[in-house]
């Protein structure tokens, strides 16, 4: 068991920047991959980004590359995920996920566990 409690979400205007964070209890963090999502009102839960247990690999949903980097500290069992530039359109609650296996995947079908989310508000 993974239990995940996000936080950092809020309002924002366009051209801003936010960092969310996760932190995780329960199973040895260092042993599995974690994941971004997102949830926008009317639409289907997309992915963001996802890294491996190491941060070694990590990859990104096409609408944030080049805007958005996740990263994490194993030692403090957390997962972030630093948004820069933020569009209106980044607008969603913001998940975290994390599944039993180091290597990470964007496939959310992949993730087991999830965290209640958080919201981000980008205003123009």
């Amino acid at each position: 068991q993974v239990q995940l409690v996000e936080s950092g979400g809020g309002l924002v205007q366009a051209g801003g920047s936010l960092r969310l964070s996760c932190a995780a209890s329960g199973r040895t963090f260092s042993s599995v991959a974690m994941g971004w999502f997102r949830q926008a009102p009317g639409k289907e839960r997309e992915v963001v980004a996802a890294i491996s247990w190491s941060g070694g690999r990590t990859y990104y949903g096409d609408s944030v590359k080049g805007r958005f980097t996740i990263s994490r500290d194993n030692a403090k069992s957390t997962v972030y995920l630093q948004m820069n530039s933020l569009k209106p359109e980044d607008t969603a609650v913001y998940y975290c996920a994390a599944r039993s296996f180091r290597l990470a995947t964007l496939d959310l079908d992949g993730y087991g566990y999830w965290g209640q989310g958080t919201q981000v508000t980008v205003s123009s």
